[in-house]
């Protein structure tokens, strides 16, 4: 995506550390189900956040164009007619909407992380891309595994992007909602050295009708405080609120007891497992800032490193498979690829 010489320059920044920088994480809805604007809102979200110095500016879950809510409230056949507006407003990779938040990055000045569901072919994915400060993209994450009634949603993802990028703030990366739960994706993570983690989330806390979604916000608050202690690192939440646009999209407006506005829980984690910012909750939009210092993460290191002194290799190891899972892998025969087979055989006709 980029060429030779932005690969040389972002070689030479990588080794410009900055350890001290403003982070934020950004709680607010999208205009459901309408990717151009959603991005334009996006865009004016993370020119106010660069302005107020922000170097790395976390979006949540999906938030291009917005959460299936009706996957918990709707039965798929009514559900239908929704998931056409989603799949028509997903983003491609790369689109006019990438490279819209990649000017918008750059202007900023900042890194930005942000939430679509990712339309690759006909099937969508529940996606994090990563754009640098010069707006280019440097790498995404596919959720991957959808958590239970998303997978008639969204696709599966593989290992190949569960890394860690190595930026000037740092080594960053994130996961999405319930992969929080996956404690092996987690210490796939760790084991990269990340020191930047981005925890995304949708609004379930104001869906009415089950009376286990109240609980999300709490879940969402053990998940991200306790990788922060464990990965010693600085954890950016980021949540959706539920603005009425949505209620009225879903044929919720009067029904109260189905869904209501606000929800979402969204703050910033020290590696000690508290919060410098946050956490902010309920329908009010808001930005919320932290000053950043790597270095603080020096003293949770001196009482538990996972990838150092200690772990117990000897007990406790991770397998970890990082390839590319494709649909369709060349066959070779006896180290002759196939098709060289083929072509040969049929000149030799």
């Amino acid at each position: 995506m980029q060429t030779e010489a932005n690969n040389d320059v972002r070689r030479k920044r990588k080794m410009e550390l900055l350890t001290c920088y403003k982070a934020a994480s950004v709680h607010a809805s999208p205009v459901y189900l309408e990717m151009d604007a959603t991005v334009e809102k996006a865009c004016a979200l993370i020119d106010e956040a660069g302005r107020n110095g922000a170097k790395i500016i976390a979006f949540p879950e999906v938030y291009i164009p917005g959460y299936p809510y009706w996957i918990w409230t709707h039965t798929p056949k009514n559900g239908a007619p929704l998931y056409f507006r989603l799949h028509k407003n997903a983003v491609e990779i790369p689109s006019a909407a990438t490279r819209k938040i990649g000017r918008a990055a750059k202007k900023a000045g900042s890194f930005v992380v942000m939430g679509v569901t990712e339309r690759d072919g006909g099937t969508l994915y529940n996606t994090l891309i990563y754009f640098d400060d010069s707006g280019e993209i440097i790498g995404k994450h596919r959720k991957l595994q959808p958590t239970m009634t998303e997978r008639i949603i969204w696709g599966r993802g593989d290992g190949s992007d569960l890394k860690v990028f190595d930026t000037p703030l740092g080594k960053m990366s994130g996961l999405i909602c319930w992969e929080h739960t996956m404690d092996l994706a987690r210490f796939a993570l760790i084991s990269q050295g990340q020191q930047v983690h981005i925890s995304v989330w949708p609004g379930i806390s104001a869906l009415k009708h089950d009376p286990q979604s109240g609980i999300f916000d709490n879940v969402a608050d053990a998940a991200i405080r306790h990788h922060a202690l464990c990965a010693q690192s600085f954890v950016i939440c980021a949540m959706t609120p539920i603005a009425q646009d949505t209620l009225d999209a879903l044929g919720f407006a009067d029904k109260p007891d189905m869904m209501q506005t606000g929800g979402a829980m969204s703050g910033i984690v020290g590696p000690n497992g508290q919060y410098i910012a946050g956490p902010h909750k309920g329908a009010e939009e808001k930005i919320l800032y932290a000053d950043i210092d790597l270095d603080e993460r020096i003293f949770i290191k001196y009482a538990c490193d996972p990838i150092g002194h200690y772990g117990r290799p000897d007990v406790l190891r991770l397998m970890f498979n990082d390839s590319p899972q494709p649909y369709v892998e060349k066959l070779e025969l006896f180290g002759i690829n196939a098709d060289c087979r083929q072509e040969n055989n049929t000149k030799s006709d």
